[in-house]
């Protein structure tokens, strides 16, 4: 072997060195007071939805009143359905903002800090530490969703009954499948962020101040969804990655519709892609300086 090839083979990033790099960056990341503040907000948002249902209903009602989000006025049958109802409360804004926060802040804070060009001088590669970042922003999606879920879980088997539900179709479906759909819900609800986190990525990479890319990434989010709300824009609303966001929904169907689901999942794919490319195609041009 000549010496280029042994420069080159002890410079090459190997596997052990992803999982190490990878580990750090969710060590890092989920030890940031930022990052439990959002999760103990995240976390507190069924805390106050189960309260409020729980004094409203207190004389007897049933509560609800057919407003706020799906499945509320189910909530006081079976504490089961706090959990849709708190996902359906975050989803369009708490979630996707912890989300933004989160990957706006992967790139352009480390380069806002001073520490980029140090990471990028071990041999990770570009390439590499953008994906051991998305990678990191993925498993935050799912931490946000599950905090959620396991928060309106245990909030709502405190203060109302458990036991088997209704579907929205109509149809009882056991505890058991209830907790399984749930869990399904929650998967789904994870993975419609990714877009968002694709998104914020990106933008991450656009600038070296933290605040910037994070303030940007929500305005962002805001803007599309406020387009989505405004009817003469119906043409463009299928583009859009928060249209299909309450989509979980009919997995609480018997049987389960899946059109709405399958196209939320191919959009936040879509995004993925195009944002993620994006991204890469910038931190890999990119003049670090910092």
């Amino acid at each position: 072997m000549s010496r280029a090839e042994t420069v080159s083979a002890a410079v090459r990033p190997r596997p052990l060195w992803t999982l190490g790099l990878f580990r750090d960056e969710l060590r890092t990341t989920f030890r940031r007071w930022r990052t439990l503040a959002l999760l103990g907000v995240l976390a507190a948002v069924p805390v106050l939805v189960g309260i409020a249902v729980r004094i409203e209903t207190g004389d007897g009602s049933s509560g609800g009143g057919g407003g706020g989000p799906a499945f509320v006025s189910q909530i006081t049958n079976n504490g089961l359905f706090l959990v849709f109802t708190a996902l359906a409360a975050t989803l369009p804004f708490f979630l996707p903002m912890a989300v933004g926060v989160i990957a706006g802040d992967a790139v352009a804070g480390e380069a806002g800090a001073g520490t980029l060009r140090y990471l990028l001088v071990a041999p990770s590669g570009r390439t590499r530490l953008l994906l051991t970042k998305y990678a990191t922003v993925m498993v935050f999606c799912l931490a946000a969703t599950l905090t959620v879920a396991v928060s309106a879980l245990a909030v709502g088997a405190l203060l109302f009954p458990l036991g088997d539900l209704t579907t929205i179709s109509g149809t009882r479906i056991t505890f058991g499948e209830g907790l399984v759909r749930a869990l399904l819900i929650a998967l789904v609800v994870a993975a419609s962020l990714l877009g968002v986190a694709a998104l914020g990525l990106f933008v991450s990479t656009l600038t070296n101040s933290g605040i910037a890319a994070m303030a940007t990434t929500v305005g962002l989010l805001i803007t599309v969804q406020i387009l989505d709300q405004i009817p003469q824009l119906h043409a463009l609303h299928p583009y859009l990655f928060s249209h299909y966001w309450l989509s979980f929904a009919d997995l609480m169907r018997e049987p389960v519709h899946w059109d709405d689901l399958t196209r939320n999942l191919g959009l936040q794919a879509l995004y993925a892609t195009v944002f993620g490319s994006a991204a890469w195609a910038r931190f890999t041009t990119k003049d670090v300086t910092a």
